[in-house]
């Protein structure tokens, strides 16, 4: 995915939230390009954070897919497209369980500010 690809979905995004973005992104180069600097610019109601260059620990992804490759311990698939129904059940099983999602946030010991209206 490019610079457009990326804003086009955020753009996509705050249609349907009609709200504020606040973006946490590693460091990709797409994400800190100079085109990409110029259309967050254009963009008031979006905020980007950068992580440090190098953080996984400040990252709740990273625990997201620890706990889904621990429940995949000792997993023999057949085929690769039996793994990838595994994971895709794994994962849509935790948007049923928000209080582990908000555990992979508080485990990284970042706080969410409430926004301020603009």
């Amino acid at each position: 995915m490019g610079e457009r690809d990326f804003i086009a979905l955020v753009d996509s995004v705050h249609q349907l939230v009609k709200a504020p973005i606040v973006l946490v992104w590693d460091r990709l180069n797409t994400h800190v390009s100079h085109a990409m600097r110029e259309l967050i610019a254009k963009r008031e109601w979006l905020t980007v954070s950068l992580l440090p260059a190098y953080s996984p620990g400040l990252n709740p992804v990273e625990g997201v897919w620890a706990h889904v490759k621990r429940s995949l311990a000792n997993l023999a698939a057949l085929a690769l497209d039996r793994l990838e129904a595994l994971v895709r059940n794994r994962l849509k099983r935790l948007r049923y369980r928000p209080g582990t999602l908000d555990g992979f946030i508080a485990g990284t010991g970042l706080t969410f500010d409430e926004p301020t209206s603009p």
